[in-house]
Order: C-alpha cells, then sequence, then structure tokens
C-alpha cells in the first residue's frame, strides 16, 4: 500500500532540521509576523533561517509550507500579499491559506504557486472544497478535526483535492475556524491572533502554593502544587457548576490516529498533520519518528499492523493532558 505524507510542524530552524531528520515528508512554517497564526514571541524564523530551512529541507527531497493562515485585516491587508511574495520568493512548494481573497491574489499573482486549504477555512463539505477548487484551484484542503472516518472517506470519493487530516496533537472540541469563546473573553479572534489565549490576556498568579490561571481577568483554573499547569484556554478551563467543579466543555487531551493508519491510508488521505509549531524540536523529532515507523509499517502490511507499545508511550509523553483519543474520527455511537 502507497504510504501517505507526513507533514511536521516546525517553529525554529532545529525543529525544521528535526523533523527532515526523522522523516517528515514535508514541513510547515510561518513568517514572523501577523500572517502567521503561530506567531509567538521567541517563535519562528527570521529570513535567513527560513532561507536555510528551505536549502536543507530541498537538499533532501523534502517540501517547505508556508501558513499564510490568519485573515487580513482592514487597511493593512498589503502585508497578507506581501508574505505570499515571500514565501514565492523563499522557494516555497506551497502556502496554506484561508481567506479567498489572498487565494485569489495569490491565484492571479502567482499562478504557478500550490495552493492548500487550511483547516480554519474550516471546509467540512464536499460543497466547499470544491468551490474552492474551482475558484482557486486549491491542490489540497486541510479537514477540521469534527469529521468522522466515514465522512472524509465520502469527501475523498467526490473531489480530486487532495485531503489533509491530523494525526497527532492538542484537540479541540470545536470546528477549526468557528470558534467565538475566545473572542467572548478576549475581544481577540482566533482567526486573526491565530491562537485560542493571546498572550497579552492570559495572567499568572500564585498565592499560597496555588497557582491560579486568568484569562482576561476571568479566572480559568487553578493548580495545587503538585499538578501540571496547561496553557488557559476557556473551553478546556475548570469551572463550578451545580457544586461540582470540573472541566465543564473539554478536559484538555491529545488526537491520536496510530491505531487508524491502515484505514487511512486504504481511504488514500493524502497527508497525516502534526500539530504543534509552538511546540520544542524534541517534541518535532520524537513524535516524528514515531509517526515515520508507525507510517511505515502500515503502509508495508496493513492487515498485520498493531501499534507497537513503545510508540504509544512516546506519544503519551507529549500529549495534552492525562489521555488520548481518536477525536471525532471514530463514533461508535453514531
Amino acid at each position: 500500500m502507497k504510504t501517505c505524507e507526513l507533514v511536521a510542524p516546525a517553529g525554529s530552524l532545529l525543529a525544521l532540521k528535526a523533523a527532515v531528520d526523522k522523516g517528515a515528508n514535508a514541513i510547515y512554517l510561518g513568517l514572523r509576523n501577523a500572517t502567521n497564526a503561530r506567531n509567538f514571541g521567541g517563535l519562528n524564523f527570521s529570513d535567513y533561517d527560513i532561507r536555510q530551512g528551505v536549502a536543507y529541507a530541498h537538499a533532501r527531497g523534502r517540501q517547505v509550507l508556508f501558513a499564510i493562515n490568519t485573515f487580513p485585516q482592514a487597511r493593512v491587508a498589503a502585508e497578507w500579499r506581501a508574505a505570499i511574495d515571500t514565501a514565492v520568493q523563499m522557494q516555497a512548494d506551497a502556502v496554506i491559506l484561508a481567506d479567498p481573497g489572498l487565494m485569489a491574489y495569490a491565484r492571479d499573482r502567482h499562478p504557478d504557486l500550490r495552493l492548500h486549504l487550511s483547516v480554519q477555512g474550516s471546509a467540512t463539505t464536499v460543497d466547499a472544497i470544491e468551490l474552492m477548487r474551482e475558484q482557486f484551484n486549491i491542490k489540497r484542503a486541510v479537514l477540521p478535526r469534527v469529521l468522522t472516518l466515514l465522512e472524509i472517506e465520502k469527501i475523498i470519493q467526490q473531489t480530486s483535492v487532495e485531503i489533509e487530516v491530523f494525526g497527532f496533537g492538542s484537540l479541540c472540541v470545536m470546528a477549526e475556524g468557528r470558534c467565538l469563546l475566545s473572542s467572548y473573553v478576549t475581544a481577540d479572534s482566533p482567526n486573526n491572533k491565530g491562537v485560542c489565549s493571546p498572550a497579552h490576556a492570559v495572567k499568572w498568579e500564585e498565592r499560597d502554593q496555588v497557582l491560579y490561571a486568568r484569562l482576561n481577568g476571568s479566572l480559568i483554573d487553578r493548580y495545587a502544587a503538585d499538578e501540571a499547569a496547561a496553557y488557559p484556554t476557556l473551553c478546556k478551563g475548570r469551572f463550578q457548576v451545580e457544586g461540582k467543579t470540573d472541566y465543564a466543555l473539554e478536559e484538555p487531551t491529545s488526537l491520536n490516529t496510530l491505531a487508524l493508519l491502515p484505514k487511512l491510508l486504504k481511504m488514500r488521505v493524502a497527508a497525516i498533520k502534526i500539530e504543534g509549531r509552538q511546540r520544542s524540536p524534541s517534541y518535532v523529532s520524537q513524535v516524528v519518528a514515531t509517526l515515520r515507523a508507525a507510517l511505515d509499517a502500515a503502509s508495508i502490511n496493513p492487515e498485520r499492523y498493531s501499534p507497537r507499545p513503545d510508540w504509544q508511550t512516546t506519544l503519551a509523553k507529549h500529549a495534552e493532558g492525562a489521555q488520548v483519543t481518536q477525536g471525532a474520527f471514530e463514533r461508535p455511537w453514531k
């Protein structure tokens, strides 16, 4: 069985090299500005590092995808168009876009540039994907993590657009591109800031050996001295409901598709994506190496494939929270 691509995140040159060395087919990254949905302080590449990284990847037969996946803001939209021009100048193999206006610009200005529809585009139907293909000639769509395997398979059967799905990483209960919770508390849209909880809205306070996490003044969680503190997001906070304090919307967890790889390959999924441009080079190295080994094993002998315990142990170390899940992919009750 022909394997699909493994697409890895990189928030630094070191992470990019780790992804290449451990077997990723493609690496996605962003510029150090507002066009990037992971525009954090201390993260992302200088122009020099990007050129170094692209040269490193291309010399080893790998691709580099540029994520320009936030939405242009009024009066400064030229910055987003310039980012597409920069990606072309830096020899991007594709750009990952969510905004139709940017897709139109890329189509007209750079007709040979390969376009991928970002998960932030929130395309969950064949009609949405086909519209983007007809209007902008997209070659690939990254699906939000809310579809079942059956729904994904039906989409693949009805479109010529390549389909990319997430295989590992932090999981959101919302459909990407449609979350309103963060903007309700912070007044910043995740589609614009690229993060559920903008850094300016996050505040940590420690009193009497208890760590309090606040988002724009609202208490999201509190941790005892022996508890691991997670980055505060509204959907994964603990709240008091009817006298009981617990995760009201979603418990922190990570998507793990190791057991589903033969099914994804049989469906002809074009690429498996790893979440985590904000994560460390160590995370990238270990997760890529694990999924590379698993994908290769599933491709060679899908009928006898079974996830190895050491693969699961490695991924569990990098999971958000204390558990992993197959997410919406498997819904036996539906």
